[in-house]
């Protein structure tokens, strides 16, 4: 019975601890924090402010913002604007970059991504995640979903659903102070 009660009280820890990095962003080293992210290079496309090409997430040497999004979520349309503001505001300071999971080229065209992309005044470069990798060094469990990475590849603000542009912004300094 004790051994029952220990280990419930454990698990109660683990999630009190998780939730309170989601409630304030503040991602702790275990969960990517530390050491920094592994890079990973994608494939971009070539859409207004973005360029056909490829592009290595996090940047080395220079704070990042990655914003994943779908094309399906109606959530990633609804933040767009702030979205923009945030990018008009900091996005000669940081690595602004939108990503989507989807399959770009195969079950969803190019074409597809950027009549979207166009719909929803993106004006920064945006890549495609396909094999979810990013996504899953990340840790991204859903869309939208964005992190803020410092310099050296550490994750400073992680988050998911939809935000304001001063979230944004104050998740986007957190890793540019770094």
């Amino acid at each position: 019975m004790r051994r029952r009660h220990l280990l419930a009280g454990l698990a109660s820890v683990g999630v009190l601890g998780g939730a309170g990095a989601v409630a304030t962003g503040v991602v702790p080293d275990a969960l990517g924090g530390g050491d920094g992210v592994e890079p990973v290079t994608l494939d971009t496309v070539d859409a207004p402010g973005s360029r056909d090409g490829e592009v290595t997430l996090p940047a080395p040497d220079r704070p990042t913002f990655v914003d994943f999004f779908a094309t399906w979520c109606s959530p990633c349309v609804e933040q767009m604007p702030d979205l923009n503001e945030a990018h008009d505001r900091l996005g000669d300071e940081v690595l602004f970059v939108s990503v989507t999971p989807e399959d770009v080229g195969g079950s969803v065209s190019e074409e597809t991504v950027v009549d979207w992309w166009r719909e929803n005044d993106g004006d920064w470069l945006v890549a495609a995640d396909v094999s979810a990798e990013l996504a899953a060094r990340l840790s991204v469990g859903g869309y939208p979903s964005a992190r803020a990475i410092d310099a050296s590849g550490r994750v400073r603000w992680a988050t998911s659903g939809t935000h304001t542009t001063e979230e944004f912004v104050e998740g986007i300094r957190r890793a540019i102070d770094r």
